[in-house]
């Protein structure tokens, strides 16, 4: 996992060309360091874990397995699947069965400063550690401007997942956050304000976030700031995948 130090940026639309749930863009202060997986979660990965608890395997697709990134996994799977690697690592769990997050003593916070163990990235942490953290140049796609260098979108990808890390890493060395495959994101979905956030994370909704764009879609939702909302917890699909993130502690 990569370090993601704490620090400030504009999340949303900042060149005024993205799409209206993208805007306002507004400023984002995250008060606490945090880890990002390097790379998205593979099927070698998440298979391990459904051999260990005795789960079906999701289905590939077709696209193959090993190092492709996992697939056909909806949002409370994946936070079995964190919680299953809390064990594993000996920390405190990240989430309550309703989805809720835990802090350090197993009860239910909606401050993620005080979540310990693996979970999702919130929405914020997501297009933070996209543009690159404090690290960031500015690039409108996770660690280029030229779309072909960091993602495989619906143009180059020959509509299948590739196995990550194929393509160049980030300001923070984060593969795939371009591209490949839609990613959870711990937050339900909500429209943006104008207001100066610190620790953004939206703990009630209908929807969850997914970031990053995916094999499938065009290049504008491969950009750091695209969102997708349309996907309720119970949803799987061929195109959506996961990645995790630890809260630093220190």
């Amino acid at each position: 996992m990569r370090l993601v130090e704490r620090g400030h940026f504009i999340m949303g639309d900042t060149w005024g060309d993205g799409n209206s749930n993208e805007r306002p863009a507004h400023e984002v202060i995250i008060t606490y360091d945090f880890y990002m997986s390097e790379f998205l979660v593979s099927f070698e990965d998440y298979d391990q874990y459904c051999d260990e608890v005795g789960l079906p395997k999701p289905s590939d697709s077709g696209f193959g397995r090993g190092r492709r990134p996992v697939i056909n996994a909806g949002w409370l799977d994946t936070t079995e699947y964190c919680n299953w690697l809390s064990e594993k690592e000996n920390l405190p769990l990240a989430y309550h069965g309703d989805g809720s997050f835990l802090d350090a003593h197993g009860r239910k916070t909606t401050d993620v400063n005080k979540v310990h163990g693996f979970r999702l990235p919130t929405e914020a942490e997501w297009e933070y550690a996209a543009r690159g953290g404090n690290r960031s140049r500015g690039y409108k796609f996770s660690g280029s401007n030229n779309p072909d260098h960091v993602a495989w979108y619906n143009t180059n990808s020959g509509y299948k997942t590739h196995e990550v890390g194929k393509k160049k890493k980030n300001e923070l060395g984060l593969y795939d956050m371009s591209g490949n495959v839609w990613e959870w994101c711990s937050d339900w979905y909500s429209t943006y304000t104008t207001s100066r956030t610190i620790n953004l994370y939206v703990s009630k909704g209908t929807r969850r976030v997914a970031r990053g764009g995916s094999w499938l879609n065009a290049l504008d939702s491969v950009r750091v700031c695209n969102r997708n909302e349309f996907f309720l917890p119970k949803d799987t699909a061929y195109n959506l995948g996961f990645r995790i993130a630890r809260t630093a502690v220190t």
